[in-house]
Parts: C-alpha cells; sequence; structure tokens
C-alpha cells in the first residue's frame, strides 16, 4: 500500500505528516498528549531492513477509525459461510442446538480478552503487528511469529476463496438453468468452478489493494447488508416452513454427562482458534484508530455478540430448512439454491459475495500482506505481500481441511490454535507484564536499538515459543482414519494436554517468558 494523502500514511520519504511531534519530554515516539505515540518530525528510521511506508506508524491525526468501524469490521468478518457452519460441525459432532450456541459463544468471549490486550498497542503506537512482535522477538526473530501467522493466513485464504467460488458456481448454475455441472472437467472439478474460483479470486486482490482505506469504506457498508441477507434468509425459510422445524426440539447425542467433555474442550479451543489468528494481528487495525474506546468497544460490541447470534440463526434457519426438506441444510448457498425465484437466487448470490469477501480480505489477506512485507521490507510492500498470499492460499490446496468436521475443527483447527495461542502469550506477557506498555517506539525500527538483544534475536521468546508450542500441539493425535496424528498422539505423554492447546500454549509461553525476560533484567524504556 503506497501512501496517499488519503490514508495519512507517511509519505515516500518515510516522513511523518505534518501531525507528527515530539511529546512532553521532546523524544521521538514520546507521547503525543493523550497517551498516544508518534515519531517526530525527522526522525523517522530509514533503515530498508527493517522499514518502509507500510511499516512506520500511523500518524496520529491518521488514526480515525471509530466504534463503529471496528464493529462493522467483526460484523463483516463473522457474517461468513464458515461460521455460520461452525454450529453445523458441532451438532454433526453430537450436540443439541444449545450445547452448539453455548460453546461458540463461550469460545469468542474468551478470544475477545487477548483481542483486545494485543489491540491495545495500535492505537497507542500506530504500528502493525510484526512490528509490535520486534518488542519480545527481536527485530529479525519477528519474522518468526510473523511467518507462522501468514502461512495460516494463507491457508485460510484459500479455504474462504474456495468456498466463495463454489457459491457462485451453485447459484449461477441454478440462475442460468443448470448444466454447470455438467461442464468437462479439470483437475477433476468442472472448467466453469474454476472459473467462479479465479473470478471470485481476483476480486478480492483487486479491493485490498485500494489499501486500508478502501477496506474501510468497504465493511461499513457489507456489515448492514450481510446481516440483512441472513435475515432475509430467516424470513424465506420461516414462511416456507409455516413456523421453524423440530431441530430445535431434538436431544444431544452427548447429554452433559462424561461423553459430552471429551468433545467440548477440544471443540471449545477450536471455536478459539478461529478467531485467534486475528487475536495476534489484530493491531494491523487497530493502528488506525481514534483512540483505546473506539477499538474496545467496537470490539466488545462487534465479535462476540455477532458470532453467538450469527451461530443462532444458522441453527434457526437449518431447524427450518429440515421443516421444509426433510433432512436439515447446514450449508446456507445450498439452502438459496433450492428456491426457483431468480431475483432471490441473485440476492443470495451478491450476499454470499460480500459476506465472503468481507472476512476473507480483511482477515486473511491484510495480515500476511504486512507479515511478507516485515520478511523483506526492501522489496515487498503491502500490495505485493497480498499477491503473495493470493498465490500461496491457491498453490497449497487448503480447501481439503474442511473435508470432516473431525478433521477441520481438531486437527487444523487444534493444531493452528495451539501454535497461535504461544505466540499471544508471547506478545501480552512483553507488552503488559514486562514493559508495561511503554515501547521505544524509534528503537522497534533500529539495529542498535533496545530490540536487537542478540543479533537480532530474543533467546527468551524463542525458548518460550518452543517450550510453549511443544507442549500445546505435540500430544496432537486423531481417531484411526479421521486425522494425519497416531492415535496415541505425537508424544504420547503430552496427549492429555492436546484438547486444550491454545489455553496451554498461550499459558506456557506467558508465564516462561516473564520468568526470563524477569530474570534477564528486561527494563521499560523512558518515555
Amino acid at each position: 500500500m503506497t501512501a496517499t494523502a488519503s490514508s495519512g500514511r507517511p509519505g515516500p520519504s518515510g516522513r511523518p505528516g505534518p501531525s507528527g511531534r515530539p511529546g512532553p519530554s521532546g523524544r521521538p515516539g514520546s507521547s503525543a498528549g493523550d497517551g498516544r505515540a508518534e515519531l517526530a518530525p525527522g526522525t523517522a528510521p530509514a533503515d530498508p531492513r527493517f522499514v518502509n511506508d507500510d511499516l512506520l506508524p500511523v500518524p496520529v491525526a491518521a488514526r480515525r477509525w471509530t466504534t463503529y468501524n471496528f464493529a462493522a469490521l467483526w460484523v463483516g468478518m463473522a457474517h461468513n459461510i464458515p461460521s455460520w457452519m461452525l454450529a453445523s460441525g458441532l451438532v454433526a459432532l453430537g450436540m443439541d442446538w444449545k450445547q452448539a450456541v453455548l460453546t461458540i459463544a463461550l469460545a469468542n468471549v474468551v478470544v475477545l480478552v487477548p483481542m483486545l490486550l494485543t489491540g491495545h498497542a495500535g492505537p497507542k503506537y500506530g504500528i502493525p503487528f510484526p512490528v509490535l512482535a520486534r518488542a519480545s522477538f527481536g527485530l529479525r526473530g519477528a519474522n518468526l511469529p510473523a511467518l507462522v501467522r501468514a502461512g495460516v493466513a494463507c491457508a485460510w485464504f484459500g479455504i474462504q476463496t474456495w468456498i466463495g467460488g463454489q457459491g457462485v458456481f451453485v447459484l449461477l448454475d441454478k440462475v442460468f438453468g443448470g448444466g454447470w455441472a455438467e461442464a468437462s472437467r479439470v483437475g477433476g472439478q468442472p472448467w466453469t468452478l474454476w472459473l467462479c474460483f479465479v473470478l471470485f479470486w481476483a476480486l478480492e486482490l483487486a479491493i485490498i489493494h485500494r489499501g486500508m482505506e478502501a477496506l474501510r469504506r468497504f465493511e461499513n457498508w457489507a456489515a448492514p447488508f450481510v446481516i440483512l441477507g441472513a435475515l432475509a434468509l430467516l424470513v424465506w425459510i420461516t414462511v416456507e416452513a409455516g413456523g421453524l422445524g423440530p431441530l430445535l426440539d431434538q436431544p444431544s447425542k452427548l447429554g452433559w454427562g462424561a461423553d459430552f467433555w471429551p468433545v467440548f474442550f477440544p471443540a471449545l479451543m477450536g471455536m478459539i482458534a478461529f478467531w485467534a489468528t486475528l487475536s495476534l494481528n489484530i493491531p494491523d487495525f487497530t493502528r488506525f484508530g481514534a483512540g483505546q474506546r473506539a477499538q474496545v468497544w467496537g470490539q466488545t460490541l462487534g465479535l462476540p455478540t455477532t458470532m453467538t447470534l450469527f451461530a443462532l440463526l444458522s441453527v434457526l434457519v437449518t431447524s427450518g430448512s429440515q421443516a421444509v426438506y426433510g433432512a436439515p441444510v447446514w450449508d446456507p448457498v445450498a439452502l438459496a439454491s433450492k428456491t426457483d425465484n431468480v431475483f432471490g437466487l441473485l440476492f443470495a448470490l451478491v450476499t454470499v459475495l460480500v459476506a465472503t469477501l468481507s472476512v476473507n480480505i480483511a482477515a486473511n489477506v491484510v495480515s500476511p500482506a504486512y507479515d511478507l512485507a516485515n520478511l523483506a521490507p526492501r522489496l515487498i510492500t503491502f500490495r505485493r505481500g497480498a499477491l503473495i498470499t493470493g498465490v500461496v492460499g491457491v498453490v497449497i490446496m487448503p480447501w481439503k481441511l474442511t473435508a470432516t468436521p473431525e478433521l477441520y475443527i481438531f486437527t487444523w483447527l487444534g493444531l493452528v490454535g495451539g501454535l497461535l495461542g504461544t505466540v499471544a502469550g508471547i506478545l501480552i506477557a512483553d507488552y503488559w507484564l514486562v514493559r508495561r506498555t511503554a515501547l521505544d517506539l524509534e528503537g522497534l525500527y533500529r539495529a542498535d536499538g533496545p530490540y536487537w538483544y542478540r543479533g537480532g534475536w530474543n533467546p527468551a521468546a524463542v525458548l518460550a515459543f518452543a517450550v510453549g508450542g511443544v507442549l500445546a500441539v505435540g500430544g496432537s493425535h486423531s481417531a484411526p482414519g479421521t486425522g494425519p496424528f497416531p492415535e496415541d498422539g505425537l508424544i504420547p505423554f503430552l496427549k492429555p494436554l492436546a484438547d486444550y492447546g491454545w489455553a496451554v500454549g498461550l499459558a506456557a509461553a506467558l508465564l516462561l517468558y516473564t520468568a526470563l525476560m524477569r530474570r534477564a533484567g528486561a527494563s521499560r524504556p523512558s518515555s
């Protein structure tokens, strides 16, 4: 993303805009009156190994995202096909609708806490996630968590893009009278499906190419539109069913006893892992926030409420589908395709497009674009990072991860959650417990600054990441024929911890990192 006047970002020279000024102490990067820090004019670092225009702090005057902007961001991201189908995955594992909605609600309340804690650095310092990670991992070491996050985002980008392309394919097939599924096949799929996939992929990159301000505007109108689309689907199926069907009365196959808890805890970790990615890179968005109040209230109003209501909505709609068609239809695209009304189909098509675009661009392109820019600032800009993300997300073919609920929730989300929880524990420990939110802003871009550690790497962070990661995912296991891991776990004696991977990784890394840094005598900057 190149600097423009509309974005308020630093210009090509790397110097902050006219709002850049020293704080009361007169030091670069000190407080600008309201607790938010920025670089003073003429002090922007210029080392091309660690700096480009996209990684420099956003000037205070350009941090103008409001509570509504953040709430709209979350509404737009939460209302998508995979999150709609989360409840279906839990019901497929034996839960009833109340257990599924409760699990999703609790998971999103839990993940909101690290989301707000890591998000605090955004409005205060105007820095993205990989730059924040430099404080704990070191200027070079920050590439470790950044690449872990980027790899996860690339896989999610592929999953969401494939699902979006499938939605477009199904609905256009219905609009044009069928026959698309019988088209000649390429790579085992109709060429028409590949066409929808490629067009959807190109549309996503075209939007993000215009930068973060374009994303903010898109999310502002996408959020209410997707809500309207979901409510329209509920009204339609309720009318068709003459009321909601019997699914709400179906009992749990697990009960609330011994059979429930072995499914509940790994499912809870999987639901947490669904947004654990954003709990790391949320500073990529909060760096544009008008203040802490905007990001705290915006995220609190936008994330747990939206995900819970969306899960409940998916269950209600599916209940109606069972009454109408004799079997529950959990996929909203498949359900919408059952109507013969052309207007309804086109409305559903646009809703699917907007919903999937909204989450995929914000959640799965922005972060790796910054992460890859941090890897090689001289060569990779925000736009180039977004393009690389798009290419990698297709090449790794991640749509196979959604083949079964066991593979999707336990293996993919569980493994990802464990690793990302470990990184979150280190970031939170460093920012809140070790440094008490005080960072040397200019030092985050200098090889001779306080975050160089040993050759650009902080051994304490690397050790905490390794230990936390092994504890979190070392016991990963799969039932015979349902996943890639041994039945007894990769490391058998760690198997009991695997069902709590995100929490284990976060707690272990947080405690170990804090102990190591305090033993080393880490101190806060004086600014």
